[in-house]
């Protein structure tokens, strides 16, 4: 490992997917640390947005695909005719471990989507987790819980300022030592290269860079509700009166393509009432720090602003959790029948295991939190799906502990994989 590296949550899991795969690709938001982990792992590398291998690229393309493998092929969206090489010289090898891509954004026509099956193994590189930025003394496994482990009680709490300054200081890797006004000034102009350049490169924009900062904006302040493309339109019509409800659509699936956005599908099991699940998704930037600098809400302006600090912690643990469960295998949808019942977070594993998740900033909050966890689940038809693994509360100011129910609680900076 690089000495200077910063390890990683996902590490674990490209190290699996390089042994199962030829190839592997590592897709996320631009700054997410993706070409570092890939270069930690890899023997050799080419970055494909240089002039040198644009060049390469014109004259004998397959000659960037030369040199020790794993060979990292960095920004392979710049050059999307590498994928059917990549994928003609993994069947030629036959064995895993071949090449790393990294990609920022999904190409126009995806070359990749019927093409690598069997050869390519996908993998999403998010910003760093609370946990790896400031790893924990006594972390608590989610792998664990789901094989039934209870933590041992722990009194250890955070505080709201301590909060307050995760969120902003958001979990870009480039940006962590650096100091709070100028991690401001950096998230600004990433935001400004979102809307002036990155969207531009997918697409043809029938509106002004203003259009996109106000549908940034209003994601972010939308991030912990379920949202549909006329509410944000409803928020964009002061920026654009005329702009069409596919028009905004639109302009987010663009966002998805570039990892900025992230969709958080609702989960639809059998209900035992004759409540109806809502469909709608939640919607989040990649980065609860972004979503602050989207709404240009300072950490002095946060800590006396406690529901935006609250709808952003929610931001941030699905981030975390997606983070978190991605290494076991699942993924993080959410639950609201038409009774008003919720669960903020429903963890999935590929094998069937599901766990019930409610975020709570304060510790005053957790037997609320238990309480309506617990009612949730008692709507779903768990013959069908099965009991939970687990309930569990996830807050930014409590201790870690077992409530009377088996609900468990636990803050989110100490969850580890």
């Amino acid at each position: 490992m690089n000495a200077t590296y910063l390890p990683r949550h996902i590490d674990a899991v490209l190290g699996s997917a390089l042994r199962a795969s030829g190839a592997v690709v590592i897709e996320g938001a631009r700054g997410s640390g993706k070409t570092m982990t890939a270069l930690n792992a890899a023997a050799s590398h080419v970055f494909l947005d240089t002039t040198e291998a644009h060049q390469m690229l014109d004259i004998a393309p397959d000659a960037l695909l030369a040199g020790e493998r794993p060979r990292l092929l960095d920004e392979w969206q710049l050059a999307p005719e590498l994928w059917n090489l990549v994928r003609r010289d993994v069947d030629r090898a036959g064995v895993g471990g071949q090449f790393i891509l990294t990609g920022s954004a999904l190409p126009a026509d995806d070359v990749s989507r019927h093409s690598g099956a069997g050869r390519f193994i996908r993998i999403r590189e998010r910003t760093m987790t609370w946990s790896e930025i400031e790893p924990p003394a006594r972390g608590v496994s989610l792998a664990a819980l789901f094989g039934g482990s209870a933590p041992a009680p722990d009194s250890e709490t955070s505080d709201f300022s301590a909060t307050v300054e995760r969120l902003a200081r958001s979990g870009f890797p480039a940006i962590l030592d650096r100091a709070e006004a100028d991690r401001r000034l950096m998230l600004n102009a990433y935001l400004e290269e979102i809307v002036r350049t990155d969207v531009g490169r997918l697409s043809q924009l029938r509106h002004e860079p203003a259009t996109l900062r106000a549908l940034l904006r209003a994601i972010a302040r939308n991030s912990a509700a379920e949202v549909t493309y006329a509410n944000l339109r409803r928020d964009l019509i002061a920026t654009s009166p005329s702009i069409a409800v596919e028009t905004v659509a639109s302009y987010v699936q663009l966002l998805e393509r570039l990892y900025v956005v992230e969709r958080q599908h609702p989960w639809t099991p059998a209900l035992r009432s004759r409540a109806r699940l809502r469909q709608s998704p939640k919607l989040h930037l990649a980065d609860a720090g972004l979503a602050a600098a989207s709404l240009g809400a300072s950490p002095d302006a946060l800590a006396r602003d406690p529901e935006t600090v609250g709808f952003l912690f929610e931001s941030q643990a699905f981030h975390d959790l997606s983070v978190l469960v991605g290494t076991i295998g699942g993924e993080v949808r959410h639950l609201r029948d038409s009774n008003g019942n919720e669960i903020d977070a429903v963890l999935i594993l590929d094998d069937g295991r599901w766990a019930a998740v409610e975020v709570k900033i304060g510790a005053r909050q957790i037997p609320a939190g238990a309480e309506s966890l617990a009612r949730a689940v008692s709507q779903i038809d768990t013959d069908l799906v099965g009991e939970p693994s687990f309930r569990l509360v996830v807050t930014a100011l409590g201790g870690t502990f077992s409530l009377a129910d088996g609900t468990i609680t636990v803050p989110l900076h100490r969850l580890i994989p």
